[in-house]
């Protein structure tokens, strides 16, 4: 093949064994393509080809990855919007038929459906860093830290302190989407429990999926403007692939949109401190009416 088709804020390369795309750098462009850059996917990683009507005088040609193949779409968990996904080229419907014969060529050359064993896309490089609502979290490639800040950490996350998480130690990842209700990331320990390491000399808190992420130290959360997706998703992303390298059975996972109450009681401020969050969210349009009242009636009756 060795062809470029070149779409709305990217272009694919079409190759023997691969397919690079390269995604703009415009104004328009959305922030995760900008972010991404360029990704080369190995025709290995892919299971199918679509191609279909778009809006408004378009077409998209989609490529669909075998799952487990990208540690991108891993640690997505199907939460991108539309318009974010990187597997998606949106073209001029005049290219339709063109696009249809990229297609069919594609098709012809992909040879393995179904889960991949392994990661066959490479991740996003480490280091990598973004501020969360609550902390500063960064990756090396070796370990995970969490720093708090102290006007958005709850008192839970205070006082067990700065985290250190050491990969070897994880066996996955859970982001939930700053564009969807509590978005966060959490980090998932090998023994099922608290993931953090805790700062010098320290342990890490408390842990493990029953704890809401703003009273977990193995959790940031993310609010309006902080942990946006083009920089958390990456991110999340580098850690789950480091932590498959490690030899460790990474899993990836999204959190339920809302928490079960739970029954231990918290601080006050913290509450208070959520409530004002979860009404930034409400006046910006992120938080329908409904999860509003209900989000706020939960924590109330944690006090």
């Amino acid at each position: 093949m060795g062809d470029v088709l070149a779409g709305f804020h990217a272009a694919w390369e079409f190759g023997s064994d691969s397919l690079l795309i390269r995604y703009e750098r415009g104004i328009r462009t959305p922030k995760l393509f900008q972010a991404l850059g360029e990704r080369r996917i190995p025709l290995k990683a892919l299971q199918g080809v679509t191609l279909a009507p778009g809006r408004r005088g378009t077409v998209v040609l989609r490529a669909e990855p075998r799952p487990g193949a990208d540690p991108l779409m891993d640690a997505a968990d199907g939460q991108l919007k539309e318009g974010s996904d990187p597997y998606r080229l949106v073209l001029s419907a005049e290219h339709e038929t063109l696009a249809g014969r990229y297609a069919d060529e594609l098709r012809a050359l992909l040879t393995d459906p179904g889960p991949a064993d392994r990661h066959l896309v490479a991740p996003p490089d480490a280091p990598r860093r973004f501020k969360a609502y609550d902390a500063k979290a960064s990756f090396d490639g070796r370990a995970v830290s969490f720093r708090w800040f102290r006007t958005g950490a709850s008192s839970a996350k205070w006082k067990a302190g700065d985290q250190t998480f050491r990969i070897a130690d994880l066996t996955g990842v859970e982001w939930r989407s700053p564009e969807l209700f509590e978005g966060h990331l959490r980090l998932l320990h090998r023994d099922g429990g608290n993931a953090g390491a805790g700062g010098p000399g320290g342990s890490g808190g408390v842990g493990g999926s029953a704890v809401g992420p703003d009273q977990d130290p193995a959790a940031v959360v993310f609010g309006l403007g902080y942990g946006p997706v083009h920089e958390s998703l990456p991110f999340a992303a580098a850690v789950l692939a480091a932590v498959r390298s490690s030899g460790a059975p990474a899993t990836a996972a999204t959190a339920p949109a809302v928490h079960a109450t739970r029954t231990a009681r918290r601080d006050p401020a913290d509450i208070a401190e959520r409530i004002r969050h979860l009404g930034e969210l409400h006046e910006a349009g992120l938080v329908t009416d409904e999860e509003f009242a209900l989000k706020k009636a939960e924590l109330l009756a944690e006090l």
